[in-house]
Formats: structure tokens, sequence, C-alpha cells
């Protein structure tokens, strides 16, 4: 068990700690958003803009932030989203988060640049359920598809195989641009075997006519996936309302909206943003994650009550596993889970479906 630091209250204090403790090439790429010079954190403008409005008086006896997503038990509307190589952060990387996202109840991504095999992450968190006395969690499994759809279908095998209870199908990733070199130690673990491929470009390469262009995913793509396979999938990374809308015709079970944590493309929506015009587009129940700058539980609420029925936390993981590994994870997931709840009883709502609209306030 790794000893936290005292000072410790708040993401932004893991944050601020992580950077302290990683290497500096690292940090900036777990940092990095899109590559155009900082690019301005539109996610935080939006949030900040967005007021809660307190209700009082209600009964808040029996309260649970519990939710149910596919029939899947959730604790909490809060998921670990897919960050990959998390072996930069801390030597047991996706092991240690696996734990302790299991140990808090709350559900894993696990991102297919995972520094360690989906069947190894999975197997560890079906331990720690078992020496926690505990039932499962159900744990996800991201997909990015392989320029060979042998070699993608083989993915989606092995991760039903290994009891994962959901695909994640990551589709604004193809093309994107970074230069950070893999440090020794850290690799794909899940792409042993195929072919090695390019997945960014650098800055100014020309890009039509090469793999990263002729390899990205089309909507035959979801076409095939949805197949292949019964497992519930969503489509990570959708933005315009009518690609959600016709995501959800196709036969996706939800859509998340996300802009890759800002490492795709410059001056895009927040994801908050986004949230409203894509839930009018899908209708009223159809499932919406949103992934994107989410620092609280404040935040959380936020998106929440603008009609999304979970969120995803991505950076925090690497910030958390950097300073304190599974103990530093279990206790992140444990602030954002704590504040959630304390926003939930400050608006009068005893459950996450209680929060709406009628809870957010636009001042001039």
């Amino acid at each position: 068990m790794s000893a936290l630091p005292d000072d410790i209250h708040t993401l932004a204090d893991y944050e601020r700690h992580a950077a302290t403790r990683l290497p500096p090439a690292v940090w900036g790429h777990i940092q990095e958003g899109s590559g155009f010079h900082g690019a301005p954190d539109n996610d935080r403008v939006a949030l900040d803009r967005l007021k809660l409005l307190p209700r009082r008086l209600t009964d808040l006896r029996g309260g649970s932030t519990a939710i149910s997503l596919f029939g899947q038990h959730h604790a909490a509307p809060i998921l670990l989203a897919p960050v990959a190589y998390q072996r930069l952060a801390h030597p047991e990387g996706e092991l240690a988060t696996v734990r302790a996202a299991t140990a808090m109840g709350l559900s894993m991504i696990l991102s297919t640049l995972s520094s360690v095999t989906l069947e190894e992450v999975a197997q560890a968190a079906r331990d720690a359920a078992r020496q926690l006395a505990q039932p499962e969690v159900p744990h996800w499994f991201q997909l990015y598809a392989q320029p060979d759809r042998d070699h993608t279908l083989a993915l989606i095998r092995r991760a039903e195989d290994a009891g994962y209870q959901a695909i994640a199908f990551t589709v604004d990733a193809a093309v994107k641009r970074a230069g950070f070199p893999l440090p020794p130690g850290v690799e794909a673990a899940n792409l042993r075997g195929f072919p090695t491929q390019q997945q960014v470009t650098n800055h100014g390469a020309i890009l039509f006519g090469t793999p990263l262009t002729e390899n990205a995913p089309r909507w035959e793509d979801l076409a095939w996936l949805r197949q292949h396979t019964s497992l519930p999938l969503l489509i990570k990374g959708l933005a315009a309302p009518e690609d959600a809308r016709m995501a959800a015709e196709m036969g996706a079970d939800a859509v998340v909206i996300s802009h890759h944590g800002g490492r795709v493309l410059p001056g895009m929506p927040s994801a908050l943003e986004l949230i409203a015009p894509i839930r009018e587009a899908v209708g009223p129940t159809f499932p919406l994650l949103v992934d994107g700058g989410l620092r609280s539980g404040t935040d959380i609420a936020k998106a929440l009550a603008l009609g999304a029925q979970a969120v995803l936390v991505g950076r925090p993981q690497m910030h958390a596993l950097a300073v304190g590994g599974f103990t530093g994870v279990a206790h992140m997931l444990h602030i954002v889970r704590a504040e959630l709840e304390l926003a939930m009883a400050q608006l009068g709502c005893a459950s996450v479906s209680a929060l709406g609209p009628r809870h957010l306030f636009r001042g001039p």
C-alpha cells in the first residue's frame, strides 16, 4: 500500500503531485491536448459557465448513486475511461487500476493499447473481487479497429472469452498527431504478434493516401462489428448529432461523447456542450456517456443533469497511479464519488435519475 501525501483532497491535488513524480516527457505526453500550441480548455470553460441550483426539503432517505447500464449494476455513474500505456505512470499499470476500480465497485474500460494484456487485467479484477468477498464488477473493453479485420475479430473474441461485458469502439483517434516514443518495458501488450502499424503522424506530415487515412474507421466497420458481437456496443468519439443518430439506427447500444482528451482536433465544442444536441438527436432513452475534462463531483452532476447517463474519468487515473498506485486510484475514485454524493444531496436528488435540467442555472 502506497502512502499518500497528506495534502491530497481533490483530483487537482493528484495532478499537482503527479507533475513532480513523472519524467518530463511522460508528463507532457499525458497532459498534451491536440498539439496545436496548447488548445484552450473548452471543457473547463463550459463547466464553469454552467451553475447548479440547489433544491431543498426533498426526501433523501435511501439515497444511492447506483445505476444500471445494459442490465449491469454500477455503484455510481462513474467509469474509468480507456487510457493507454498505464505502465508509463506506475509499474503495475492497468493491474493496479482495475483492482482499485473493483474495490470501489466501479467499472474500468480497458484500452486496446493497454500495457498489460486484457486477459491479465480481467484475471486481476476477478482476484480482487474474490479477495474482497464482493460481487464482480462489470468491466468493458475499448476497441481500436485493426487494418486486418481478422485481428479486430481476434481482439473481440479475446475480450468476450475473458469476461468483458461491453465493447467501446473508438472512432475518433485513427488520425491524430503525436510524437512520444514509448520507453523500454512499455508496449501495446494486446497487439503482440500483430503487424506493426503507424498509430499517429508527426506534425506537418501529409495524411491522405497513407495507412492512417486508408484504414480509418468507416460506417461499414460499425455494421460489421454489430454483426460480430452480441455484447453491448458503444461508439466512442462521436460529436455531431447526426452521427450519433446514425449510430443508434445502425444498432449501437450507446454513444460516448468524447474529443479524445483534446488530442484529435482543436476548435471542437466541449463535451458538455454536445450533450443536449446529441440527446435531442437520439431521443430521451438512448444511453449517452460523456468523457471530457470532468474533474469533480459537481462536474459530474452537471453532465448528468444535462442528460448523460454516466461519465468517464480519464487522465486522473494516470495522476493517481503516479502518486499512489492502487491506493491512489482507489482514493481518487472515492473522492469523486463522495463529491458527487454531496452534490446530489445539495441538489435534493436521492437518485441519479432525479438529476435534470431543473437543477441547472444559466445566468446572463
